[in-house]
């Protein structure tokens, strides 16, 4: 990173907000970090430890790493299924946050919406294991469902957040969509059941109720910054669309395609996306810009839409023009594709590993599962197996090094969610041609 993109992103964080905000931002921060270094709390002093001398460029011991990605995708799914039987009901946990200073063991309560795409993320996990192991998998990911179709809001949707109890809930439009995504994958998994089935439909009836006549979603939730425009909210039309195929009704359909037509209306010509963040759109989390590729990827396969499928190319091939050999991307980026932040969003690497594979699968380009792999190379160095920590091992940080900018000092679950994906689809290609595994 050179001079001037630095001075960038510093004069573009300082004028996000106040001074007063700025110090009580920091006041956060230096509390979490003395939480980090109490008793307790030795293993994700270590982590942190670790991931600053590596971001610093330091001589980082890599002894742990292996590219065995069976063993990092058992990991990974038995840190989510602690995650879940962590919680008081069948929802999966936020995650695991052991410095928020709040009494308990580290990890979170239930969160509905990442409960329900992780659902589809297991069960693809669970036909990769032998039969009993499946059918325990399956069990879980029915229990999840059930729960969610418990949670769900009167209106169809699901609501922003943790869970809370029904007289405070808030709908959010996105949520639905990944619940959405779950419950289909159950129904498709053949796990059927007619109150999954109820649930589904009353949720793809909100996803096209709120759909306004630009195809642009419109309840966002109370978790986000206010605006009439979410691109990213094009995933939801991917589940749409699934559930318009199962159920044979072509409304669903025609509804994911004027969401896919209303994100491409979004995209600038160097394949960036406007509107497409949850607090700043100038500067979008690579997480968002993951979750955009998507969805459009997707919706535009499964309707044979060319076009979105040479959109995801664009930002696809930006955002690998800019990636570090060893994998590295940073976290936020600005409209010509440079860096607005220093530190790297897991998540989001996670998620473009992934849009990467399946464009070569749609496109028999080799190129892409090669970036696909360098990031997975560079999320394996991220992924502890034996810190002795049962809230760590396995898990995936929300931020490298762990203090950075997205969910700083913890293991937000759709981090790991999106982990098990990339390592999945990074198991199904030739490995003959993979780039070297760099210690």
């Amino acid at each position: 990173m050179n001079v001037n993109q630095t001075l960038r992103i510093l004069s573009h964080w300082w004028g996000l907000c106040t001074l007063k905000e700025h110090y009580w931002a920091l006041r956060t921060f230096m509390n979490r970090w003395q939480r980090s270094r109490s008793a307790g709390n030795g293993a994700i002093a270590a982590v942190i430890s670790r991931d600053l001398r590596a971001w610093r460029g330091g001589d980082v011991s890599e002894s742990d790493i292996t590219d065995d990605m069976k063993q990092r995708c058992d990991a990974a799914a038995a840190w989510l299924l602690r995650g879940w039987k962590a919680t008081a009901d069948d929802g999966v946990s936020l995650g695991y946050f052991p410095c928020d200073g709040v009494e308990g063991d580290g990890w979170k309560p239930s969160y509905p919406e990442t409960t329900g795409y992780i659902m589809h993320s297991l069960l693809d996990y669970g036909d990769t294991q032998e039969e009993r192991r499946t059918e325990e998998i399956r069990s879980a990911v029915r229990r999840m469902g059930m729960w969610e179709a418990e949670v769900q809001m009167a209106s169809g949707a699901v609501q922003g957040g943790p869970v809370v109890p029904q007289e405070q809930q808030v709908a959010a439009v996105f949520n639905t969509g990944m619940v959405l995504r779950g419950w289909e994958a159950v129904l498709a998994a053949g796990l059927d059941d007619a109150t999954i089935q109820q649930a589904a439909r009353k949720a793809a009836d909100f996803l096209l109720n709120d759909m306004g006549d630009d195809g642009h979603f419109r309840s966002h939730g109370a978790f986000v910054r206010s605006a009439r425009v979410k691109t990213y909210n094009v995933l939801c039309a991917w589940a749409l669309f699934l559930h318009g195929r199962r159920t044979g009704e072509k409304r669903y359909c025609d509804g994911a395609e004027r969401a896919l037509d209303a994100a491409l209306n979004e995209q600038e010509e160097n394949g960036w996306f406007r509107h497409n963040c949850l607090d700043r759109p100038d500067a979008p989390l690579l997480h968002t810009i993951g979750y955009t590729l998507q969805g459009v990827l997707e919706v535009g396969v499964l309707a044979e839409r060319e076009d979105a499928v040479l959109a995801v190319r664009r930002g696809v091939d930006a955002l690998v023009e800019q990636m570090a050999e060893d994998g590295f991307l940073h976290g936020r980026w600005f409209s010509d594709w440079q860096p607005a932040s220093f530190t790297a969003c897991l998540t989001g690497t996670a998620q473009l590993a992934i849009v990467a594979f399946r464009l070569s699968q749609v496109t028999g380009e080799r190129s892409y599962r090669h970036a696909g792999m360098r990031m997975v190379r560079f999320l394996q160095r991220r992924q502890r197996l034996d810190s002795g920590q049962p809230g760590i091992d396995g898990a995936l940080g929300g931020s490298f090094p762990l203090t950075g900018h997205y969910m700083r000092f913890g293991y937000p679950n759709w981090a790991t969610k999106y982990l098990l994906d990339a390592l999945l689809l990074a198991q199904q290609g030739n490995s003959s041609d993979d780039p070297p595994h760099r210690n």
